[in-house]
């Protein structure tokens, strides 16, 4: 623990009580407040643009501007915007059904704010990934406190700088600080939490958030197969393969993490996909494209984990010649197999085992085999086939004949199953998980239920039973 630790957390309960105070005073802002937020929120980012690009490479010691404005910035303020298109719709209460035994009656569902709500924002996509459930939760009328990865400071110093010239303290605010500062944000009785991490750290986060019963959404990553059926041309699969997985060097929760190829087709797939990545990324050194490992600890990781299934019998085939400071070259591994730390652990890198197979039920009941993951790849141009894999197995999202793209869509929700996570975000679905769908039940004068209240035995209750119980 740092000296300034206690201050920390001190400040920490602070913000959090000063929000759930003004929660209290204006429990249901309106659709015309919510606008405002978002407004202001877009406008921010898109005025400080170059700032927030320059914070994000300052912390990664080399990010491509390009991937960030593309991963970042672009689904950042598409987010907001299609928020504020539909954010009426969303707010609409939801007229329902009342069943004829009941009547004269109205049934509806209003769509009330929960709170105040928590995000523990990661690493590797600092800005996106605080921004996305951001705007779910303002969209649905929230406070909201934010805490920023320690790993990325120079980002979280300058959003915290950023949200503080539009939001006041108590409707949006930033928190900085170690680990400590991190379980003590989880331990907060949140009316909703959204962790976006490693799965090892998504436990721990609902533990803390169970002892106050608050509500969480886990966003975590896993192992996510690529699947290259025996008829897609290599070319096009290698190609939207590499470009996934190269993009922020694989730091990426859905980055393909292993790719399963018909056994006759796998040396031509890697010498499709070394061409694809040759020809993506020429070469590494001083090559403003390639984004470097985010610090040093995560590299050694990578490192271990190549180490490791080197010593193990893999075939280590590397894209690059050498490695410059912490950009580290993308490798290809063949021959992996069950005892390789590469082949359990979300890579989260610029490493690819290559797996391959011999009938595609044998590549399903692989996935099948092994945790539910967070994306699944399938490449392949048959739509038989494609349904046939998409009946077969299970995970958070599904791309076919591509990577990633599923995340930038604003009408898809995005979320993992088991071990990948559970709960939704993006567009409508964001909106949901940040709302309490309250069940509205009215009637006026009239009173028909008295036909059945007690005493029993009456005839005409018995003609209802005869009626609406069969």
């Amino acid at each position: 623990m740092s000296a300034d630790t206690p201050q920390a957390l001190a400040a920490l309960e602070a913000v959090f009580a000063c929000q759930r105070a003004a929660f209290a005073a204006a429990p249901m802002p309106s659709e015309e407040d919510r606008l405002r937020w978002l407004d202001a929120l877009r406008d921010v980012l898109a005025t400080h643009q170059p700032a927030l690009i320059e914070a994000i490479s300052t912390d990664f010691g080399h990010r491509s501007a390009d991937e960030t404005l593309l991963a970042e910035l672009m689904p950042s303020l598409h987010g907001i915007r299609y928020a504020c298109r539909h954010l009426r719709r969303w707010m609409k209460p939801s007229r329902r059904r009342v069943g004829l035994a009941f009547q004269p009656a109205s049934a509806r569902v209003v769509y009330q704010p929960l709170g105040v709500v928590g995000i523990i924002v990661p690493w590797n996509y600092p800005l996106y990934l605080a921004i996305g459930p951001l705007v779910g939760a303002l969209a649905a009328g929230n406070r909201v406190m934010l805490k920023m990865s320690e790993s990325t400071p120079a980002t979280g110093q300058l959003l915290k700088a950023l949200l503080a010239q539009v939001f006041p303290e108590n409707q949006v605010a930033v928190v900085l600080g170690d680990v400590e500062v991190g379980r003590a944000f989880a331990r907060l009785p949140f009316d909703h939490l959204l962790f976006t991490g490693a799965t090892h750290i998504g436990r721990d986060v609902m533990r803390a958030a169970a002892e106050n019963l608050t509500p969480v959404t886990l966003e975590l990553g896993g192992k996510s197969p690529a699947i290259v059926s025996a008829t897609v041309p290599l070319a096009d699969a290698a190609e939207r393969i590499a470009f996934g997985k190269c993009m922020n060097a694989g730091q990426t929760c859905v980055a393909p993490d292993y790719v399963l190829v018909p056994r006759a087709r796998l040396e031509g797939f890697v010498d499709a996909y070394r061409e694809a990545v040759q020809r993506l990324y020429p070469s590494l050194a001083d090559n403003p494209d390639y984004t470097a490992i985010i610090n040093a600890r995560q590299l050694a990781r990578l490192q271990d984990y190549l180490d490791d299934a080197r010593a193990k019998g893999a075939q280590v085939v590397p894209l690059f010649t050498e490695a410059q400071q912490r950009r580290m070259p993308h490798c290809l591994l063949l021959e992996v197999n069950e005892h390789m730390r590469v082949m359990h652990e979300e890579i989260f890198g610029p490493l690819l085992p290559i797996i391959p197979y011999d009938e595609l039920d044998e590549a399903l009941a692989y996935v099948n085999a092994r945790p539910r993951p967070l994306a699944l790849y399938y490449f392949g141009y048959d739509r038989t086939e494609q349904q046939r894999v998409l009946d077969s197995t299970h995970s958070g999202g599904v791309c076919l004949n591509d990577t990633l793209l599923h995340v930038a869509q604003d009408d898809l929700p995005f979320g993992g199953i088991g071990p990948s996570g559970m709960g939704h975000y993006h567009g409508r679905e964001g909106f949901l998980t940040f709302s309490k769908a309250k069940s509205v039940f009215a009637k006026q004068r009239f009173n028909a239920a008295r036909l059945v209240y007690p005493p029993y035995g009456k005839w005409w209750q018995k003609l209802i039973y005869a009626l609406f119980i069969r």
